[in-house]
């Protein structure tokens, strides 16, 4: 699958999946719907320009080189089909790929497909590929989103085999998760599945199509949060066996045998992980699946959050050794001695030692170094004698000692304390924020996560499109601060930050109203700002005026960005 085709949403399906449509069949007790739709149309991220189906409204004739809003440049469509087409683009404003959504305004899901888009944005999780811009206008309706060159979906992954348990885990962990927090927000998917799960190349999991997904598609149903536990279910399943939960095939994987109904993953695959095998059984409730040994089924991601909490932690495999490579030996080293003779009964020829020196120079060098050798005894010795004598000194009662107890003009050095973090919360007295909700990520002790600024086009110094960016620290309580170390996600030339005593959490509060502590810059990934004299706040504000050049990654584009991974205060 080219590399293209993983940044795609997702919002057509392979013939097997459990679509939940409007008019799906809703007979059971529960509401949840049993109707299997059988997709015939092409997935989008297979880049293929389906046809439409008839009786949809026909999406407007764009083309390659057509331009939304001014900005947004139409590269290559990816998908058609339902009324809607889908493209790759580039938004020549921020130099970045993009991908759209297009269909009329009149089409009969543009309204729900605009709330659903905006509904989305407002969450801002960094676990779920992002929407950017919503937009109605020349009687279209557009939706911009993230495009993501680097990450490989769900599907890909499978096509080579099941995953590790420690990555079948993580996968589960961050897409529950994830789940979780979109529906304590009232957001639901409704249409998660291989196509819709991405990894980076840095082995984070996103979701694409939160929510936007099933408005294309006029999913709806009355149990949202079972049907998207379900859904992670069947994800766990698919990761643990490479087969499909159900009867039909889908995703390029083959469905359960016919008439043998749901077996236990642990069951259809040798060697498959029981814990994960019988939490995959937990999550696959809709279809009257229950537990192998009896636990109780997860109806909610929230419950599938818990369940995962409650699992003894899958640690990743252990590098295979790799044996060091054969360095040069010395003669000394390359000797018989304790090592056999390569073959049994010939002996190794024992290198010939080199003759003493027996010259003038040779016997000259001699002399020299048995003089050296004296000097340095004597020397030796005459120093040990003069301590000895002092210390001897030391025990007259009548000598005056100093002491550092004694001397009222002495300093000790007092021991640096950690000052410990109460809160955080991002820095953007200009409203334009960056990703507040990560601003508690720079300081809970985990190098894997942080706070990331968005890419700038122009730099290293941010000025004048952007004064700076940082983060406002609470301490819990007014501290001496003396210095702080700080981590940094990005190196190169150069970052630049400075220290501020700051008056309260606010976001907003002029940076003039502030007392500047210490500032200094780096080129590497660890910043260390150390102030002349200590300095008592509550609050401390680490205000970045400058950004290195960093490569793109499963956020941005390339550009001057930078992203704060632990801070520590001492004092």
């Amino acid at each position: 699958m080219a590399e293209r085709s993983t940044a795609a949403v997702d919002v057509a399906d392979n013939s097997g999946d459990k679509p939940l449509t409007a008019q799906a069949d809703q007979s059971t007790a529960d509401g949840v719907v049993k109707n299997r739709e059988q997709d015939t149309d092409s997935d989008e991220a297979q880049g293929s320009g389906g046809a439409e189906r008839p009786g949809k409204a026909s999406p407007p004739e764009l083309h390659s080189g057509h331009k939304l809003a001014r900005r947004y440049r139409l590269e290559e469509c990816v998908t058609r089909l339902d009324g809607f087409s889908s493209w790759r683009a580039v938004d020549e404003k921020l130099r970045r790929a993009v991908g759209v959504h297009i269909l009329p305004a009149d089409h009969t899901r543009a309204r729900s497909v605009l709330a659903a888009a905006r509904s989305s944005a407002l969450l801002g999780d960094p676990r779920f590929v992002q929407v950017l811009d919503a937009v109605e206008e020349n009687d279209l309706v557009y939706v911009v989103h993230e495009w993501l060159p680097d990450a490989t979906e769900l599907t890909a992954l499978l096509a080579a085999g099941p995953l590790e348990p420690h990555d079948a885990y993580q996968m589960v962990s961050q897409i529950a998760s994830a789940m979780a927090a979109a529906h304590r927000e009232g957001l639901a998917h409704l249409r998660l599945n291989p196509n819709a799960v991405l990894r980076t190349s840095s082995g984070q999991w996103r979701i694409r199509g939160l929510a936007v997904n099933a408005a294309l598609r006029g999913v709806t149903t009355d149990t949202p949060q079972r049907t998207d536990t379900e859904a992670i279910g069947a994800l766990l399943y698919a990761a643990l066996t490479q087969r499909w939960p159900y009867e039909n095939d889908a995703y390029g994987l083959s469905g359960l045998p016919k008439d043998i109904g749901l077996i236990a993953p642990d069951q259809v695959r040798a060697g498959v992980h029981r814990g994960l095998s019988e939490l995959s059984m937990r999550a696959l409730v809709n279809d009257g699946a229950t537990a192998s040994r009896h636990e109780a089924a997860c109806t909610t991601p929230e419950e599938l959050v818990k369940a995962i909490g409650e699992m003894p932690r899958i640690r990743p495999p252990e590098p295979a050794f790799t044996a060091p490579p054969e360095y040069q030996r010395t003669t000394y080293q390359q000797g018989t001695y304790g090592r056999p003779a390569p073959h049994p009964g010939v002996t190794q020829q024992v290198p010939t030692p080199l003759p003493p020196l027996q010259s003038r120079t040779g016997k000259a060098l001699k002399w020299a170094v048995s003089a050296l050798l004296i000097a340095a005894l004597g020397l030796g010795s005459w120093q040990l004698a003069d301590a000895l004598m002092d210390q001897g000194q030391s025990d007259d009662p009548n000598q005056t000692q100093t002491t550092d107890e004694g001397d009222k003009n002495s300093t000790a050095p007092k021991p640096v304390t950690t000052l410990k973090i109460h809160d955080a919360a991002e820095y953007y007295p200009d409203g334009k924020a960056q990703h507040p909700d990560d601003a508690k990520l720079t300081y809970d002790n985990d190098s894997s996560t942080y706070w990331r600024s968005y890419s700038f086009d122009d730099g290293p110094v941010l000025a004048p499109f952007k004064k700076g960016v940082g983060i406002v620290y609470d301490l819990g309580s007014e501290q001496s601060v003396s210095a702080a170390s700080i981590g940094l996600r990005y190196g190169g030339n150069y970052t630049a930050a400075s220290l501020y005593a700051a008056d309260s959490l606010s976001s907003s509060a002029p940076l003039t109203s502030m007392t500047k502590i210490a500032d200094a810059k780096t080129s590497g990934q660890e910043l260390k700002i150390s102030a002349k004299t200590p300095v008592k706040t509550r609050y401390v504000l680490v205000w970045i005026t400058a950004a290195p050049l960093a490569s793109g990654d499963q956020y941005s584009e390339s550009g001057y960005k930078q992203a704060i991974t632990d801070v520590k205060f001492t004092g």
